[in-house]
């Protein structure tokens, strides 16, 4: 890495965060924070350069979600039927009395999944989302 093109910027973020952090800093053997915040950054941007892609992909979608929020499981279902076609199978674990989660198997281009993913993922009671993505040569 050239040292002359480092750019310094400062990060703001609550205590708790910041020690959970440090944990997976260390857990995962980086050197410092800014190994891994270099390491998280590129991962959100070759996750993002597929957003626009025309490119046909196979990929996950993981949500957790309290399966009480109001409408949350009406609008999941709305969602998912409104782009059939690329998913290919679905899969729902109750984790507790609260909490489920979902893994969505997708395939198709890679912004329509991505879309898929952003609409899912961004629903209230949605606690997380994972969208993974791999390329594939053919439909």
């Amino acid at each position: 890495m050239d040292h002359s093109t480092l750019k310094r910027f400062s990060v703001s973020m609550e205590g708790q965060l910041l020690q959970k952090f440090d944990r997976l800093v260390s857990d995962k053997g980086y050197e410092n924070r800014s190994e891994a915040v270099r390491d998280l950054v590129r991962d959100a941007l070759i996750q993002h350069s597929w957003e626009k892609d025309e490119q046909v992909v196979a990929g996950s979608i993981l949500l957790f979600y309290d399966h009480h929020q109001r409408n949350l499981l009406d609008e999941m279902t709305n969602i998912q039927h409104s782009m059939h076609d690329n998913i290919i199978a679905t899969t729902h674990f109750h984790l507790d009395h609260s909490n489920c989660l979902e893994l969505i198997i997708v395939k198709g281009k890679a912004k329509e999944i991505q879309q898929l993913s952003n609409k899912l993922t961004s629903l209230r009671g949605v606690q997380y989302g994972k969208f993974t993505v791999a390329p594939i040569e053919h439909i």
